[in-house]
């Protein structure tokens, strides 16, 4: 497996430092959540330039999610039996080769293309977490963590100040994306050390085709449902394919020796608090940023603001991730996960509700994007404790690749609802109910987490996550 060092001997605890390497691992995980939101702001733009609708430009945000629901337990599973190093400098190669297609491309189909090549990365944070609780020592061990899924949270903002730095030039924005993933790969390269890794096994690619047909019959079937008609065949075709292509899947992940997804590990109740909460925290943020996105750049609707506009609105969300971030080790020994998500998770669905009912000033903007910012870094830094601290530490890998999966399945459903509530009610009605479902979510989300806190308070605890 890929580590920062070779276990230390006595003699040399003290002379190599991990945490270079940690902040490195840190960078390029955030990196994954920035080449998603990056194009959230560019989704209007793309529809000018390319000529195209809201739903389909909108694929290129959840193309990227697709994929990265599929690669990340897949290239988790490679991480095992190759090592963690060479996947995660594999994931950035390949999220370098999407931003320099996505950079030449003119056309839609080639930016989708590009899309799918990027999505890959999202890997790179459960291989991280794997490095970082190998290498840091227990007392450590927890702060490392939270680092990680923090800066999830800061790239993911990032992403949005990007787009508004480059003026809404998507062409720019993924040649200045390739150029960080570059960086990030030298960092890597040098920093991170490799062990031999376990071996065995063998990747769950049927699994893999399985999960990538059904999500994508689900979502195209949700986002075209507006303009296609509910009852159409092909909206109803694309429903019925979804359905039997997901309970074979879930017939054939029971059945595998090795499956991509543990499903026992779906309805346990050590972790299936922090699975809802994270589906639908991970739902509720990508739901609120393309909404007040679209929402603030829509002419006679929102302010017309321009993509820098946006990503100055979007601003404090940033901040209030990147301030949290700093300190989320010591919130960690402080209060338990499960709090620390249901307050993380409460904070969003205020956001939503604010931008449902208040939405009429920038100032109503900058007060829900703080309040997202607040909500996202204090829960994204507790969700992958919370999924394995009530589970067989033999089981924390696979509690903490199903919550990775989860987390990336609800975010991946966002454009596709926007789009379907968009399609139905054009205007600033549409957008409260965008606002309004964003809300929803994240209260179910608050309440499950706190609920199931609770309920396992009497479980086994383990400091932190391993990666798969």
């Amino acid at each position: 497996m890929a580590t920062l060092a070779a276990p230390p001997t006595p003699g040399e605890t003290t002379a190599r430092n991990p945490w270079p390497a940690v902040v490195s691992l840190a960078f390029a995980a955030s990196i994954a959540a920035l080449q998603n939101t990056a194009v959230v702001p560019l989704l209007p733009v793309l529809q000018r330039e390319l000529h195209a609708s809201l739903a389909a430009v909108s694929w290129t945000l959840t193309i990227s999610l697709l994929v990265s629901a599929v690669a990340t337990p897949l290239l988790s599973r490679f991480g095992d039996m190759y090592g963690r190093r060479p996947m995660i400098l594999g994931a950035i190669a390949l999220l370098v080769a999407g931003s320099v297609l996505g950079a030449l491309a003119t056309s839609l189909p080639w930016l989708i293309v590009a899309r799918i090549l990027q999505g890959s990365v999202a890997a790179l944070v459960p291989l991280s977490i794997g490095v970082v609780r190998e290498s840091l020592p227990p007392r450590q061990l927890a702060t490392g963590i939270g680092v990680l899924s923090a800066t999830m949270g800061f790239g993911s903002g990032g992403g949005m100040i990007l787009a508004g730095l480059v003026a809404g030039d998507y062409h720019m924005l993924f040649w200045v994306t390739g150029a960080i993933a570059v960086v990030a790969g030298a960092l890597v390269a040098l920093l991170v050390r490799d062990r031999a890794p376990s071996g065995g096994g063998r990747p769950d690619l049927l699994g893999a085709t399985l999960l990538a047909v059904w999500l994508v019959a689900l979502l195209l079937g949700i986002s075209q449902g507006g303009s296609w008609g509910w009852t159409s065949p092909r909206v109803l075709g694309l429903f019925a394919v979804a359905l039997v292509t997901a309970l074979t899947w879930v017939a054939v992940e029971r059945r595998v020796r090795e499956p991509l997804v543990d499903m026992a590990m779906l309805a346990q109740r050590g972790t299936v608090g922090a699975t809802v909460a994270s589906t639908l925290l991970g739902f509720s943020f990508f739901t609120l940023m393309t909404g007040i996105s679209g929402f603030t750049q829509a002419p006679g609707v929102g302010f017309g603001a321009s993509t820098l506009q946006v990503g100055l609105y979007l601003l404090p969300s940033t901040l209030f991730m990147l301030v949290i971030s700093l300190f989320a080790g010591r919130f960690m020994r402080r209060f338990s996960a499960s709090s620390m998500v249901s307050a993380g998770s409460a904070a969003v669905a205020v956001a939503g509700l604010w931008m449902a009912v208040r939405h009429g000033a920038p100032a109503d903007v900058y007060v829900a994007t703080s309040l997202l910012g607040v909500g996202l870094g204090v829960g994204y830094a507790a969700l992958g404790t919370m999924a394995v601290e009530h589970v067989d530490p033999a089981k924390t890998a696979a509690a903490a690749g199903v919550n990775a999966l989860v987390r990336i399945v609800g975010g991946s459903t966002a454009g596709a609802v926007i789009a379907a509530i968009l399609g139905a009610l054009p205007g600033e009605h549409g957008y409260q109910w965008v606002f309004a479902t964003a809300a929803a979510g994240s209260l179910v989300a608050a309440v499950f987490a706190a609920v199931f806190g609770r309920l396992n308070r009497r479980g086994t605890r383990v400091t932190a996550p391993a990666g798969r």
